[in-house]
């Protein structure tokens, strides 16, 4: 199992948000290369990155950011965030960057996941970012009408190696992530299921890891982390058992 630590970026720093409202966000640290080191110090293996700029407008300035912690870290990168042209998959990938996450182009056009698979097998990722059951869409800003666990079987089918699920509702808001949704889809697929959204205590963590043998193949925690409710190493410690 991975424990992801996340960096979120916007507007050139490491924010989070409360349930995906660009509203109600908060910075963490003003330099994400310098927040990815705390990481790799702390004995991180992975990271979880989203360009929130990338999300909401389909294009974003964050590019460099993410290039530079790919070359100055040893971290395996998770990234997300507006990826929506074979290019742009092919650019991340050159970076170095180990799992490209595909969101919302996946659901206005499933052609282009199933092409991304075949041109860059076991790089791609799908996230599905739900509220309410249906999946989420340009940055959480708008709802698709897709039901969640009908489209983690579709993008199975399709070639993607892992699926990344986030309820909005609890993301960024500390009340513990949502195991039952994350085990439903885990039941429909044969894929690793990443829980994100919500993680905020080590209770949270050994609760998901009981359910590794029920397919969810690891976690990402924001704010708890950066809140300090979550300690890395006890973490790392337990996921890694």
């Amino acid at each position: 199992m991975i424990f992801f630590p996340a960096i979120d970026i916007y507007e050139g720093f490491c924010v989070r948000l409360e349930k995906g409202d660009f509203e109600k966000k908060t910075i963490f640290n003003k330099n994400p290369l310098d927040q990815a080191k705390i990481f790799q110090d702390m004995g991180c293996d992975w990271i979880h990155i989203v360009d929130l700029d990338g999300a909401k407008n389909g294009n974003s300035d964050n590019f460099d950011i993410v290039k530079e912690i790919a070359l100055k870290t040893d971290l395996k990168i998770q990234f997300g965030g507006g990826v929506r042209t074979s290019s742009k998959i092919s650019s991340l990938i050159n970076i170095g960057i180990e799992r490209v996450i595909i969101g919302t182009k996946a659901i206005d056009d499933i052609s282009f996941l199933e092409e991304a698979c075949k041109d860059f097998p076991n790089k791609i990722a799908i996230g599905i970012d739900a509220r309410k059951g249906k999946v989420s869409i340009d940055g959480w800003t708008k709802d698709s009408g897709v039901s969640a666990n009908e489209f983690a079987v579709i993008a199975e089918s399709k070639g993607v190696c892992a699926i990344i699920f986030t309820d909005i509702d609890k993301d960024g808001v500390m009340e513990g992530p949502n195991i039952g949704s994350t085990l439903e889809i885990a039941k429909s697929v044969n894929i690793p299921v990443i829980v994100s959204g919500g993680v905020s205590s080590i209770e949270d963590v050994l609760q998901i890891k009981n359910n590794e043998k029920s397919g969810i193949g690891g976690m990402i925690c924001g704010r708890a982390v950066y809140d300090k409710k979550v300690d890395i190493r006890e973490a790392l410690n337990i996921v890694r058992l």
